[in-house]
Order: C-alpha cells, then sequence, then structure tokens
C-alpha cells in the first residue's frame, strides 16, 4: 500500500467519521509496527486548512475554467496544475515565493 520509494508514514490523520473509525479501517493499517492513528477533532477545520486551500486553488483556477470530457483528462489538468502550484505559483504565505524555492532553502 505504501510507496516504497518514500517509506511508510509514522502517522495517518484521517476525520472522525465512522468509516476511519471502523476496526475494519485500523485492521488494515495494523500490519505497520508503530503506525500511530491521529483523528482530527470535531470542528477542527484548521487542520484541514492547508489541503482544503489548495482543493480550492485548483477548482477555482483551473478545473472550473476548463473543464474535462473524462477521468484521463481531469487527472492530467490536475497533476500539470500540481506541477505549476508548486515549481511556478509564488504564494503570498511564502512571501510571494514558489514552494520549491522554499523547499530547497530549507534542505
Amino acid at each position: 500500500m505504501f510507496s516504497l520509494h518514500h517509506g511508510a508514514p509514522e502517522i495517518i490523520n484521517t476525520d472522525q467519521g465512522s468509516q476511519f473509525s471502523s476496526p475494519e479501517f485500523s485492521a488494515y493499517f495494523s500490519s505497520y509496527e508503530g503506525l500511530k492513528f491521529s483523528m482530527d477533532g470535531k470542528g477542527r477545520a484548521i487542520d484541514n486548512i492547508f489541503i482544503e486551500r489548495f482543493w480550492r486553488n485548483i477548482k477555482y483556477e483551473k478545473l472550473y475554467l476548463e473543464p474535462s470530457d473524462n477521468g484521463l483528462e481531469l487527472y492530467h489538468k490536475i497533476k500539470d496544475y500540481m506541477k505549476y502550484y508548486n515549481q511556478e505559483r509564488p504564494h503570498q504565505g511564502l512571501e510571494y515565493k514558489r514552494p520549491m524555492e522554499v523547499y530547497r532553502a530549507a534542505a
């Protein structure tokens, strides 16, 4: 299930929905020793703010402007946008730097 290139995560973070708190879901990951579960508290929208902002951006900057005819076309649009978002698009929250610049400077 986990990428051999990147390895297994240390923490799985989910919402509190029944699909994530079910015995079947947690049993699926039980074979990964040391893996911890973290569930966002009720009303903790701040926990997801970064991914929520990303999906808002991709919808309004790409997907709503260029609707796709099929799943393959949608896949390529999302893939291209993610590259643009991380490597080309300046971010106000990063002092108008690109995420890749910030990442490389920290590495």
